[in-house]
């Protein structure tokens, strides 16, 4: 049980680690970052049994689903975090080392490229965004910062 939460923490962490190097990549190279109350909309779209967009941006705004989505977006990280730790054994978290927790995270980009894009009305990979390629970069760099965050996140959790 001690690693589940254990596991938990990492990821969280690993959520955070992403979110402030994407807020340090958008003031540096003004770049958009990710829109978390979109995924709250579309989560909340879910509800009335809608589950693909032609626009999840012209969809129509839900209550609270900017809370929705940024909820979202850290249970996520969490489960991620405990699939790493299902895959790489909980012994994992008590040495952890860089390869896996990057592997895993790049990994994880299929999720967005093959069920929320598509699902957004973006396409597979973002093959329909107005600069496709530019954000399945950004995409693959998120997800590689947040393998990264899972080793970081592990190596202080297992320092204390």
């Amino acid at each position: 049980m001690d690693f589940l939460l254990t596991a938990v923490i990492v990821g969280l962490g690993a959520t955070l680690f992403m979110d402030l190097w994407a807020a340090s990549f958008k003031r540096a190279f003004k770049v958009s970052s990710a829109n978390y109350c979109l995924v709250g909309r579309w989560l909340r779209h879910m509800e009335g049994g809608v589950f693909r967009h032609p626009s999840i941006a012209g969809a129509a705004k839900k209550p609270a689903e900017c809370a929705v989505g940024w909820i979202a977006h850290y249970a996520i990280g969490a489960l991620f975090a405990l699939a790493l730790v299902a895959l790489a054994t909980p012994q994992w978290l008590h040495s952890p080392t860089l390869m896996p927790a990057l592997i895993f995270g790049v990994v994880t980009v299929c999720i967005p490229f093959f069920v929320m894009h598509p699902s957004f009305g973006l396409g597979p990979a973002s093959s329909k965004a107005p600069n496709p390629m530019g954000a399945r970069l950004r995409s693959l760099m998120s997800h590689a910062v947040f393998g990264v965050g899972l080793y970081v996140s592990a190596l202080v959790v297992s320092s204390l």
